[in-house]
Protein backbone atom coordinates (compact mmCIF):
# COMPACT_ATOMS: atom_id res chain seq x y z
CA UNK A 1 0.00 0.00 0.00
CA UNK A 2 1.38 3.49 -0.76
CA UNK A 3 0.97 6.71 1.50
CA UNK A 4 -1.65 8.24 -0.95
CA UNK A 5 -3.94 5.27 -0.82
CA UNK A 6 -3.73 5.11 3.31
CA UNK A 7 -4.97 8.97 3.17
CA UNK A 8 -7.72 8.27 1.20
CA UNK A 9 -9.14 5.63 3.28
CA UNK A 10 -8.87 8.36 6.26
CA UNK A 11 -10.53 10.98 4.55
CA UNK A 12 -13.67 8.46 3.73
CA UNK A 13 -14.62 8.22 6.73
CA UNK A 14 -17.61 9.82 7.66
CA UNK A 15 -16.81 11.99 10.66
CA UNK A 16 -14.16 13.61 8.68
CA UNK A 17 -16.63 13.95 5.27
CA UNK A 18 -18.93 16.14 7.81
CA UNK A 19 -16.29 18.72 9.31
CA UNK A 20 -14.82 19.28 6.03
CA UNK A 21 -18.18 19.93 5.23
CA UNK A 22 -18.14 22.36 8.25
CA UNK A 23 -15.21 23.97 7.41
CA UNK A 24 -16.68 24.90 3.69
CA UNK A 25 -19.18 27.32 4.68
CA UNK A 26 -18.16 30.93 4.67
CA UNK A 27 -19.21 31.07 8.94
CA UNK A 28 -16.61 30.83 11.28
CA UNK A 29 -16.66 27.13 12.85
CA UNK A 30 -15.57 26.00 16.55
CA UNK A 31 -15.19 22.16 16.32
CA UNK A 32 -14.36 20.10 19.03
CA UNK A 33 -12.80 16.16 18.33
CA UNK A 34 -12.28 13.61 20.33
CA UNK A 35 -10.78 9.91 20.11
CA UNK A 36 -7.70 10.63 17.48
CA UNK A 37 -4.46 9.62 19.03
CA UNK A 38 -0.38 9.81 17.96
CA UNK A 39 0.00 9.85 14.57
CA UNK A 40 -3.81 9.41 13.33
CA UNK A 41 -3.64 13.30 14.71
CA UNK A 42 -1.10 13.99 11.38
CA UNK A 43 -3.99 11.92 9.13
CA UNK A 44 -6.31 14.05 9.82
CA UNK A 45 -4.42 17.36 9.62
CA UNK A 46 -2.99 15.96 6.50
CA UNK A 47 -6.52 15.61 4.51
CA UNK A 48 -8.20 18.79 5.52
CA UNK A 49 -5.43 20.86 4.06
CA UNK A 50 -6.03 18.49 1.35
CA UNK A 51 -9.00 19.11 1.35
CA UNK A 52 -9.48 22.69 0.97
CA UNK A 53 -5.88 23.80 0.62
CA UNK A 54 -6.25 26.78 3.27
CA UNK A 55 -3.16 27.72 5.07
CA UNK A 56 -3.19 25.18 8.55
CA UNK A 57 -1.51 26.36 11.66
CA UNK A 58 -1.31 22.99 13.93
CA UNK A 59 0.05 23.98 17.55
CA UNK A 60 1.35 20.78 19.28
CA UNK A 61 2.05 20.49 23.05
CA UNK A 62 5.74 20.55 23.36
CA UNK A 63 8.54 21.08 20.60
CA UNK A 64 9.08 17.15 20.32
CA UNK A 65 5.35 16.28 19.80
CA UNK A 66 5.39 19.20 16.99
CA UNK A 67 8.74 18.00 15.38
CA UNK A 68 7.23 14.41 15.13
CA UNK A 69 3.94 15.57 13.47
CA UNK A 70 5.89 17.82 11.45
CA UNK A 71 8.08 14.92 9.39
CA UNK A 72 4.70 12.73 9.27
CA UNK A 73 2.91 15.84 7.68
CA UNK A 74 6.06 16.39 5.22
CA UNK A 75 5.84 12.69 4.18
CA UNK A 76 2.05 12.97 3.19
CA UNK A 77 1.65 15.99 1.97
CA UNK A 78 5.34 17.13 1.20
CA UNK A 79 8.39 19.29 2.22
CA UNK A 80 7.91 22.29 0.22
CA UNK A 81 3.94 22.58 1.47
CA UNK A 82 4.97 21.91 5.60
CA UNK A 83 7.00 24.51 7.57
CA UNK A 84 8.27 24.21 11.08
CA UNK A 85 8.00 27.53 13.19
CA UNK A 86 10.23 27.15 16.42
CA UNK A 87 11.14 28.97 19.44
CA UNK A 88 14.64 30.83 18.80
CA UNK A 89 16.23 29.17 21.39
CA UNK A 90 16.63 32.15 23.59
CA UNK A 91 15.73 32.47 27.31
CA UNK A 92 14.10 36.37 27.63
CA UNK A 93 16.38 39.53 27.32
CA UNK A 94 19.91 36.96 26.28
CA UNK A 95 20.04 38.06 23.03
CA UNK A 96 23.70 35.76 22.19
CA UNK A 97 21.54 32.16 23.15
CA UNK A 98 19.73 33.30 19.90
CA UNK A 99 20.03 29.67 17.63
CA UNK A 100 20.78 31.17 14.19
CA UNK A 101 19.33 28.00 12.17
CA UNK A 102 16.12 28.35 14.04
CA UNK A 103 15.60 31.94 13.39
CA UNK A 104 15.91 31.17 9.71
CA UNK A 105 13.08 28.44 9.88
CA UNK A 106 11.14 31.65 11.63
CA UNK A 107 11.96 34.06 9.18
CA UNK A 108 10.96 31.77 6.02
CA UNK A 109 7.77 31.09 7.64
CA UNK A 110 6.47 34.62 8.03
CA UNK A 111 8.53 35.09 4.61
CA UNK A 112 6.05 32.88 2.99
CA UNK A 113 3.34 34.20 4.51
CA UNK A 114 3.56 37.34 2.95
CA UNK A 115 3.39 35.88 -0.39
CA UNK A 116 0.09 33.92 0.91
CA UNK A 117 1.40 30.64 0.48
CA UNK A 118 -0.56 27.89 1.23
CA UNK A 119 1.00 25.91 4.29
CA UNK A 120 0.63 23.66 6.85
CA UNK A 121 2.50 25.70 9.86
CA UNK A 122 3.39 23.44 12.80
CA UNK A 123 4.38 24.94 15.65
CA UNK A 124 4.10 24.91 19.72
CA UNK A 125 3.57 27.13 22.76
CA UNK A 126 7.17 28.75 23.37
CA UNK A 127 7.54 29.44 19.59
CA UNK A 128 4.00 31.64 19.94
CA UNK A 129 4.98 33.46 22.99
CA UNK A 130 7.91 35.27 21.00
CA UNK A 131 6.24 37.93 18.98
CA UNK A 132 7.17 39.04 15.47
CA UNK A 133 7.82 41.91 13.38
CA UNK A 134 5.37 43.60 11.50
CA UNK A 135 4.73 43.17 7.81
CA UNK A 136 5.69 46.63 7.10
CA UNK A 137 9.31 46.00 9.17
CA UNK A 138 9.53 42.52 7.06
CA UNK A 139 8.93 44.60 4.10
CA UNK A 140 11.36 47.70 4.87
CA UNK A 141 14.24 45.09 6.17
CA UNK A 142 14.10 43.43 3.22
CA UNK A 143 16.46 43.45 0.34
CA UNK A 144 15.56 42.45 -2.98
CA UNK A 145 18.06 41.47 -5.69
CA UNK A 146 17.19 40.31 -9.12
CA UNK A 147 19.27 39.41 -12.02
CA UNK A 148 19.63 42.03 -14.58
CA UNK A 149 19.61 45.32 -11.34
CA UNK A 150 21.51 47.36 -11.55
CA UNK A 151 23.31 47.76 -8.28
CA UNK A 152 26.71 49.02 -6.67
CA UNK A 153 28.47 45.88 -4.96
CA UNK A 154 29.73 48.48 -1.81
CA UNK A 155 26.32 49.61 -1.73
CA UNK A 156 24.88 45.74 -1.20
CA UNK A 157 28.15 45.62 0.95
CA UNK A 158 26.91 48.56 3.53
CA UNK A 159 23.37 47.17 3.11
CA UNK A 160 24.28 43.94 5.28
CA UNK A 161 26.23 45.44 7.69
CA UNK A 162 23.13 47.23 8.54
CA UNK A 163 21.21 44.68 8.52
CA UNK A 164 23.80 43.20 11.27
CA UNK A 165 25.08 40.34 9.43
CA UNK A 166 28.66 39.24 9.76
CA UNK A 167 31.66 39.56 6.82
CA UNK A 168 32.95 35.77 7.05
CA UNK A 169 35.84 34.40 4.54
CA UNK A 170 33.66 31.25 3.81
CA UNK A 171 29.58 31.74 4.59
CA UNK A 172 28.58 28.96 7.16
CA UNK A 173 25.45 30.12 8.99
CA UNK A 174 22.56 31.99 8.78
CA UNK A 175 23.42 36.03 9.08
CA UNK A 176 26.91 35.83 7.67
CA UNK A 177 28.19 37.08 3.82
CA UNK A 178 31.60 37.29 2.13
CA UNK A 179 33.13 39.11 -0.43
CA UNK A 180 35.56 38.12 -3.25
CA UNK A 181 36.24 40.33 -6.18
CA UNK A 182 32.55 40.37 -7.99
CA UNK A 183 30.67 37.76 -6.29
CA UNK A 184 28.92 38.00 -2.81
CA UNK A 185 27.74 34.88 -0.89
CA UNK A 186 25.33 35.68 1.75
CA UNK A 187 22.92 33.26 4.03
CA UNK A 188 19.60 35.19 4.54
CA UNK A 189 17.31 34.40 7.33
CA UNK A 190 14.74 34.13 4.56
CA UNK A 191 15.73 30.61 2.98
CA UNK A 192 17.70 27.96 4.34
CA UNK A 193 20.32 27.91 1.28
CA UNK A 194 23.06 30.75 0.75
CA UNK A 195 23.11 32.52 -2.19
CA UNK A 196 25.79 33.04 -4.58
CA UNK A 197 25.50 36.73 -6.15
CA UNK A 198 27.72 37.19 -9.03
CA UNK A 199 28.44 40.85 -10.34
CA UNK A 200 29.27 42.46 -13.88
CA UNK A 201 30.81 45.80 -13.32
CA UNK A 202 27.53 46.95 -11.51
CA UNK A 203 25.19 44.45 -13.09
CA UNK A 204 23.68 41.60 -11.07
CA UNK A 205 24.50 38.80 -13.66
CA UNK A 206 23.71 35.53 -11.84
CA UNK A 207 22.14 34.67 -8.82
CA UNK A 208 22.92 30.60 -7.16
CA UNK A 209 22.27 29.04 -4.28
CA UNK A 210 24.72 26.84 -3.73
CA UNK A 211 25.89 24.21 -0.75
CA UNK A 212 27.88 25.18 2.23
CA UNK A 213 30.09 22.07 2.20
CA UNK A 214 31.04 21.15 -1.09
CA UNK A 215 30.30 24.77 -2.49
CA UNK A 216 28.27 23.62 -5.53
CA UNK A 217 25.73 25.42 -6.95
CA UNK A 218 22.72 23.93 -6.47
CA UNK A 219 20.14 25.82 -8.51
CA UNK A 220 19.78 29.12 -10.60
CA UNK A 221 17.26 31.57 -9.41
CA UNK A 222 16.37 34.77 -10.89
CA UNK A 223 15.88 36.98 -7.83
CA UNK A 224 16.98 36.71 -4.01
CA UNK A 225 15.13 38.20 -0.98
CA UNK A 226 17.96 39.18 1.44
CA UNK A 227 16.24 39.47 5.27
CA UNK A 228 18.09 39.84 8.77
CA UNK A 229 17.69 37.94 11.72
CA UNK A 230 13.93 39.27 12.47
CA UNK A 231 14.31 38.34 16.02
CA UNK A 232 17.34 40.79 16.90
CA UNK A 233 17.85 44.39 17.89
CA UNK A 234 17.40 45.43 14.59
CA UNK A 235 13.53 46.09 15.27
CA UNK A 236 12.65 48.73 17.25
CA UNK A 237 8.74 48.81 16.12
CA UNK A 238 6.30 47.44 18.01
CA UNK A 239 5.92 43.57 17.66
CA UNK A 240 2.93 41.45 16.70
CA UNK A 241 1.54 38.08 17.12
CA UNK A 242 2.61 35.69 15.00
CA UNK A 243 -1.11 34.39 14.66
CA UNK A 244 -1.79 37.99 13.03
CA UNK A 245 0.79 37.17 10.30
CA UNK A 246 -1.77 34.15 8.65
CA UNK A 247 -4.70 34.91 6.26
CA UNK A 248 -7.81 35.52 8.06
CA UNK A 249 -9.41 32.51 6.45
CA UNK A 250 -6.87 30.26 8.23
CA UNK A 251 -7.54 27.26 9.53
CA UNK A 252 -5.95 26.58 13.17
CA UNK A 253 -5.90 23.04 14.86
CA UNK A 254 -4.83 22.72 18.64
CA UNK A 255 -4.14 19.60 20.67
CA UNK A 256 -4.95 21.14 23.99
CA UNK A 257 -5.69 25.13 24.64
CA UNK A 258 -5.58 25.11 28.21
CA UNK A 259 -2.36 23.47 28.32
CA UNK A 260 -0.95 26.53 25.51
CA UNK A 261 -2.77 29.34 27.33
CA UNK A 262 -1.05 27.99 30.54
CA UNK A 263 2.32 27.45 29.50
CA UNK A 264 2.26 30.60 27.97
CA UNK A 265 1.66 32.81 30.54
CA UNK A 266 4.01 30.89 32.71
CA UNK A 267 6.40 31.92 30.31
CA UNK A 268 5.32 35.48 30.16
CA UNK A 269 5.47 35.68 33.88
CA UNK A 270 9.11 34.63 33.87
CA UNK A 271 10.29 37.21 31.35
CA UNK A 272 8.55 39.40 34.09
CA UNK A 273 10.69 38.28 37.11
CA UNK A 274 14.18 38.85 34.48
CA UNK A 275 12.73 42.44 33.31
CA UNK A 276 12.60 43.04 36.82
CA UNK A 277 15.71 41.98 37.76
CA UNK A 278 18.15 43.53 34.91
CA UNK A 279 20.19 46.41 34.81
CA UNK A 280 18.82 49.86 34.43
CA UNK A 281 21.91 51.32 32.59
CA UNK A 282 20.75 49.85 29.03
CA UNK A 283 17.49 50.20 28.03
CA UNK A 284 15.14 47.26 27.38
CA UNK A 285 11.83 46.48 26.00
CA UNK A 286 8.86 45.86 28.16
CA UNK A 287 8.21 42.09 28.22
CA UNK A 288 4.24 42.77 26.74
CA UNK A 289 6.30 44.57 23.64
CA UNK A 290 8.77 41.03 23.08
CA UNK A 291 6.00 38.42 24.59
CA UNK A 292 2.22 37.18 23.95
CA UNK A 293 0.27 36.15 27.16
CA UNK A 294 -1.95 33.28 26.76
CA UNK A 295 -4.69 34.47 26.93
CA UNK A 296 -3.99 37.07 24.49
CA UNK A 297 -2.96 34.18 22.12
CA UNK A 298 -6.29 31.98 22.68
CA UNK A 299 -8.45 34.93 22.34
CA UNK A 300 -6.66 35.01 18.78
CA UNK A 301 -7.04 31.20 17.82
CA UNK A 302 -10.83 32.39 18.38
CA UNK A 303 -10.89 34.65 15.56
CA UNK A 304 -9.95 32.03 13.06
CA UNK A 305 -11.99 28.16 12.00
CA UNK A 306 -10.57 26.15 14.51
CA UNK A 307 -10.55 22.70 15.46
CA UNK A 308 -9.57 21.06 19.39
CA UNK A 309 -8.44 18.04 19.83
CA UNK A 310 -8.48 17.93 23.91
CA UNK A 311 -11.38 17.73 26.44
CA UNK A 312 -11.14 21.07 27.76
CA UNK A 313 -13.61 23.73 27.73
CA UNK A 314 -11.64 26.89 26.91
CA UNK A 315 -13.33 27.24 23.67
CA UNK A 316 -17.44 27.46 23.84
CA UNK A 317 -18.49 24.89 21.46
CA UNK A 318 -21.41 25.34 19.87
CA UNK A 319 -24.06 22.15 20.05
CA UNK A 320 -23.66 19.64 17.60
CA UNK A 321 -20.14 20.41 17.20
CA UNK A 322 -18.57 17.89 18.90
CA UNK A 323 -17.54 14.88 16.94
CA UNK A 324 -15.63 11.55 17.85
CA UNK A 325 -13.62 9.45 16.27
CA UNK A 326 -12.90 5.27 17.25
CA UNK A 327 -8.98 5.01 17.87
CA UNK A 328 -7.17 3.40 20.10
CA UNK A 329 -3.39 3.31 20.88
CA UNK A 330 -0.71 0.42 19.47
CA UNK A 331 -0.21 -1.54 22.58
CA UNK A 332 2.93 -2.77 23.76
CA UNK A 333 4.61 -5.91 23.28
CA UNK A 334 7.82 -5.74 24.96
CA UNK A 335 9.79 -7.26 22.16
CA UNK A 336 7.76 -10.65 22.55
CA UNK A 337 6.46 -11.53 18.73
CA UNK A 338 4.48 -14.43 20.26
CA UNK A 339 1.96 -11.70 21.46
CA UNK A 340 2.62 -9.54 18.47
CA UNK A 341 1.53 -12.52 16.62
CA UNK A 342 -1.32 -13.72 18.68
CA UNK A 343 -2.67 -9.36 18.81
CA UNK A 344 -2.27 -9.27 14.86
CA UNK A 345 -4.04 -12.63 14.32
CA UNK A 346 -7.38 -12.17 16.15
CA UNK A 347 -7.53 -8.34 14.57
CA UNK A 348 -7.30 -9.87 11.34
CA UNK A 349 -10.14 -12.97 11.88
CA UNK A 350 -12.77 -9.73 12.46
CA UNK A 351 -11.53 -7.83 9.47
CA UNK A 352 -8.85 -5.67 10.26
CA UNK A 353 -6.51 -4.54 7.50
CA UNK A 354 -2.66 -4.69 9.27
CA UNK A 355 0.22 -2.39 8.27
CA UNK A 356 3.07 -2.31 9.71
CA UNK A 357 4.90 0.96 9.19
CA UNK A 358 8.83 0.94 8.84
CA UNK A 359 11.33 3.35 8.94
CA UNK A 360 13.03 2.14 5.70
CA UNK A 361 13.02 -1.08 3.41
CA UNK A 362 15.55 -3.04 5.34
CA UNK A 363 13.37 -3.03 8.47
CA UNK A 364 10.32 -4.16 6.03
CA UNK A 365 12.45 -7.10 4.52
CA UNK A 366 13.21 -7.99 7.94
CA UNK A 367 9.52 -8.00 9.57
CA UNK A 368 9.07 -10.34 5.74
CA UNK A 369 11.73 -12.89 7.52
CA UNK A 370 10.37 -12.94 11.22
CA UNK A 371 6.61 -13.50 10.56
CA UNK A 372 8.05 -16.06 7.81
CA UNK A 373 9.32 -18.06 10.03
CA UNK A 374 6.11 -17.63 12.20
CA UNK A 375 3.82 -18.37 9.86
CA UNK A 376 1.95 -15.01 9.50
CA UNK A 377 0.97 -13.48 6.26
CA UNK A 378 -2.06 -11.24 6.56
CA UNK A 379 -0.20 -8.13 6.83
CA UNK A 380 1.05 -5.35 4.76
CA UNK A 381 4.41 -3.41 5.32
CA UNK A 382 4.78 0.66 4.35
CA UNK A 383 8.25 2.75 3.84
CA UNK A 384 6.56 5.87 6.42
CA UNK A 385 7.83 6.70 9.43
CA UNK A 386 5.16 7.72 12.13
CA UNK A 387 5.97 7.93 15.77
CA UNK A 388 3.19 6.97 17.15
CA UNK A 389 0.99 3.49 15.69
CA UNK A 390 -2.91 3.49 16.19
CA UNK A 391 -5.65 1.02 15.57
CA UNK A 392 -8.36 2.91 13.49
CA UNK A 393 -11.91 1.04 14.52
CA UNK A 394 -13.85 3.25 11.98
CA UNK A 395 -11.84 1.94 9.02
CA UNK A 396 -10.90 -1.04 10.58
CA UNK A 397 -6.81 -0.85 9.90
CA UNK A 398 -4.08 -1.38 12.22
CA UNK A 399 -1.32 0.53 11.72
CA UNK A 400 1.62 -0.57 14.09
CA UNK A 401 4.79 1.24 13.81
CA UNK A 402 8.25 -0.91 13.86
CA UNK A 403 10.28 1.18 16.29
CA UNK A 404 7.52 0.89 19.04
CA UNK A 405 7.27 -3.30 18.53
CA UNK A 406 11.36 -3.69 18.98
CA UNK A 407 11.33 -0.54 21.46
CA UNK A 408 14.00 1.25 19.39
CA UNK A 409 14.66 5.64 20.02
CA UNK A 410 13.04 6.60 17.22
CA UNK A 411 14.68 10.62 16.13
CA UNK A 412 12.94 13.35 14.29
CA UNK A 413 14.67 15.78 11.99
CA UNK A 414 13.85 19.05 11.71
CA UNK A 415 16.15 20.93 9.26
CA UNK A 416 17.78 18.21 6.89
CA UNK A 417 20.44 21.31 5.78
CA UNK A 418 21.61 21.35 9.16
CA UNK A 419 21.61 17.76 9.80
CA UNK A 420 24.08 16.95 7.52
CA UNK A 421 26.73 18.73 9.54
CA UNK A 422 26.36 16.77 12.49
CA UNK A 423 29.74 15.44 13.71
CA UNK A 424 28.43 12.35 15.88
CA UNK A 425 26.23 9.47 15.21
CA UNK A 426 23.52 7.68 17.73
CA UNK A 427 25.92 4.71 17.01
CA UNK A 428 29.25 6.40 17.98
CA UNK A 429 27.80 8.17 20.72
CA UNK A 430 25.97 4.34 22.05
CA UNK A 431 30.67 3.53 21.70
CA UNK A 432 31.62 6.49 23.89
CA UNK A 433 33.14 5.35 27.68
CA UNK A 434 32.51 7.83 30.84
CA UNK A 435 35.28 10.56 30.56
CA UNK A 436 36.10 9.98 27.06
CA UNK A 437 36.95 13.45 25.88
CA UNK A 438 34.40 14.94 23.33
CA UNK A 439 34.50 18.69 21.38
CA UNK A 440 31.66 20.82 21.72
CA UNK A 441 31.70 23.39 19.28
CA UNK A 442 30.71 26.58 21.47
CA UNK A 443 32.09 25.16 24.60
CA UNK A 444 35.21 23.57 23.89
CA UNK A 445 36.30 19.99 25.28
CA UNK A 446 34.70 18.19 28.29
CA UNK A 447 34.76 15.19 29.49
CA UNK A 448 31.45 12.34 28.30
CA UNK A 449 29.49 11.78 31.37
CA UNK A 450 27.05 9.38 29.87
CA UNK A 451 23.37 9.42 28.65
CA UNK A 452 21.12 10.71 31.59
CA UNK A 453 17.30 11.55 31.84
CA UNK A 454 16.25 14.94 32.65
CA UNK A 455 13.29 16.60 33.56
CA UNK A 456 12.40 19.59 31.06
CA UNK A 457 9.57 21.80 32.13
CA UNK A 458 7.66 18.60 33.23
CA UNK A 459 9.00 16.35 30.12
CA UNK A 460 11.46 13.68 30.71
CA UNK A 461 14.37 14.15 27.47
CA UNK A 462 16.84 12.19 27.04
CA UNK A 463 20.29 14.47 26.96
CA UNK A 464 24.00 13.61 27.10
CA UNK A 465 26.28 14.67 30.20
CA UNK A 466 29.25 16.86 29.76
CA UNK A 467 31.72 17.55 32.46
CA UNK A 468 34.17 20.53 32.27
CA UNK A 469 36.79 22.06 34.51
CA UNK A 470 35.82 22.63 38.36
CA UNK A 471 33.21 20.44 37.72
CA UNK A 472 31.21 22.15 35.41
CA UNK A 473 28.18 20.41 33.98
CA UNK A 474 26.55 20.26 30.49
CA UNK A 475 23.73 19.09 29.52
CA UNK A 476 22.70 18.49 26.06
CA UNK A 477 19.73 17.30 24.03
CA UNK A 478 19.92 14.29 22.07
CA UNK A 479 18.78 15.95 19.23
CA UNK A 480 21.70 18.52 19.14
CA UNK A 481 24.64 15.97 18.34
CA UNK A 482 25.39 18.19 15.15
CA UNK A 483 27.08 20.40 18.22
CA UNK A 484 29.51 17.71 19.82
CA UNK A 485 32.18 15.45 18.11
CA UNK A 486 34.56 13.07 19.25
CA UNK A 487 38.25 14.61 20.20
CA UNK A 488 40.65 13.81 18.25
CA UNK A 489 44.18 14.76 19.09
CA UNK A 490 48.00 13.59 19.58
CA UNK A 491 47.98 9.76 20.77
CA UNK A 492 47.94 9.36 24.56
CA UNK A 493 48.00 13.47 25.28
CA UNK A 494 45.04 14.86 27.31
CA UNK A 495 43.74 18.03 26.17
CA UNK A 496 43.53 21.24 28.23
CA UNK A 497 39.60 21.40 29.89
CA UNK A 498 38.29 24.75 31.06
CA UNK A 499 35.54 25.93 32.54
CA UNK A 500 32.16 26.74 31.42
CA UNK A 501 32.29 30.62 30.18
CA UNK A 502 35.77 31.13 30.10
CA UNK A 503 37.35 32.82 26.86
CA UNK A 504 39.80 30.13 26.36
CA UNK A 505 38.40 27.87 23.87
CA UNK A 506 36.85 31.04 21.94
CA UNK A 507 40.63 32.57 21.61
CA UNK A 508 41.78 28.73 20.59
CA UNK A 509 39.31 28.91 17.82
CA UNK A 510 40.02 32.31 16.52
CA UNK A 511 44.33 31.26 16.97
CA UNK A 512 42.83 27.56 14.73
CA UNK A 513 41.47 29.66 12.21
CA UNK A 514 44.41 32.34 11.59
CA UNK A 515 46.85 29.17 11.10
CA UNK A 516 44.26 27.60 8.56
CA UNK A 517 44.21 30.95 6.72
CA UNK A 518 47.94 30.75 6.33
CA UNK A 519 48.44 27.20 5.30
CA UNK A 520 45.72 27.99 2.66
CA UNK A 521 47.58 31.18 1.78
CA UNK A 522 50.53 28.79 1.15
CA UNK A 523 48.88 26.23 -0.46
CA UNK A 524 47.56 28.81 -3.04
CA UNK A 525 51.57 30.31 -3.68
CA UNK A 526 52.44 26.83 -4.27
CA UNK A 527 49.85 25.60 -6.60
CA UNK A 528 50.21 29.49 -8.39
CA UNK A 529 54.48 28.37 -8.90
CA UNK A 530 53.30 25.23 -9.96
CA UNK A 531 51.17 26.69 -13.18
CA UNK A 532 54.46 28.78 -14.18
CA UNK A 533 56.90 25.67 -14.15
CA UNK A 534 57.31 23.19 -17.02
CA UNK A 535 57.71 19.91 -16.49
CA UNK A 536 58.68 16.93 -18.85
CA UNK A 537 56.41 16.46 -21.19
CA UNK A 538 55.98 12.79 -22.87
CA UNK A 539 54.33 12.11 -26.18
CA UNK A 540 50.92 10.76 -27.28
CA UNK A 541 50.86 6.57 -27.46
CA UNK A 542 52.72 5.02 -30.30
CA UNK A 543 51.32 1.93 -31.70
CA UNK A 544 53.50 -0.40 -29.32
CA UNK A 545 51.68 1.11 -26.61
CA UNK A 546 48.15 0.15 -28.32
CA UNK A 547 49.78 -3.80 -29.36
CA UNK A 548 50.70 -3.99 -25.79
CA UNK A 549 46.87 -2.90 -24.76
CA UNK A 550 45.77 -5.32 -27.11
CA UNK A 551 47.18 -8.15 -25.36
CA UNK A 552 45.70 -7.56 -22.30
CA UNK A 553 43.80 -11.02 -20.99
CA UNK A 554 40.95 -8.83 -19.70
CA UNK A 555 39.11 -5.76 -20.77
CA UNK A 556 38.92 -2.35 -18.48
CA UNK A 557 36.19 -1.47 -16.17
CA UNK A 558 34.83 2.03 -17.05
CA UNK A 559 36.88 3.09 -14.07
CA UNK A 560 39.89 1.52 -15.01
CA UNK A 561 40.04 3.20 -18.19
CA UNK A 562 38.77 6.90 -16.83
CA UNK A 563 41.90 6.37 -14.41
CA UNK A 564 44.00 5.28 -17.50
CA UNK A 565 43.23 8.01 -19.46
CA UNK A 566 43.53 10.69 -16.57
CA UNK A 567 47.09 9.01 -16.04
CA UNK A 568 48.15 9.77 -19.43
CA UNK A 569 46.65 13.33 -19.43
CA UNK A 570 49.06 14.04 -16.73
CA UNK A 571 52.47 12.65 -18.15
CA UNK A 572 51.59 14.26 -21.68
CA UNK A 573 51.07 17.68 -20.35
CA UNK A 574 54.06 20.33 -19.52
CA UNK A 575 52.74 21.34 -16.17
CA UNK A 576 54.01 19.16 -13.29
Amino acid sequence: MKKAELLDIFSQNKTFETVCSEFTSSEQKLIHINGLVGSSKSFFAANLFKSNSKTTFFILNDKETAAYHFNELQEFIGRDNVLLFPESYRRPYEIEKTDNSNVLLRSEVLNRLIEDESLVIVTYPQALYEKVASKKQLHQNTLAIKTGDKLDLEFVNETLFEYQFKRVDFVNDPGEFSVRGGIIDVFSFSHDEPYRIEFFDNEVESIRTFDIESQLSIETKTSASIMPNMAGSLITEVRQNTLDFIPKDSQIIIDNPEFVRLEVNDLFKKSEAIYANLTKDIKYSKPQELFSKGDEIISKIEQFNCIDFSSGNVFKVPEGHQFKFNYEPQPAFNKKFELLIENLKSFSERGYTILICCINQQQSQRFHDIFEDMEFSEYKTIVLGLHEGFIDHDNKIICYTDHQIFERYHKFKINNKFDKKQAITLKELTQLEKGDYVTHIDHGIGRFGGLQKIDVDGNTQEAIKLVYGDDDILYLSIHALHKISKFNGKDGQQPKIYKLGSKAWKNLKQKTKSRVKKIAFDLIKLYAKRKLKKGYQYGPDSYLQHELEASFLYEDTPDQSTATEDVKKDMESEQP
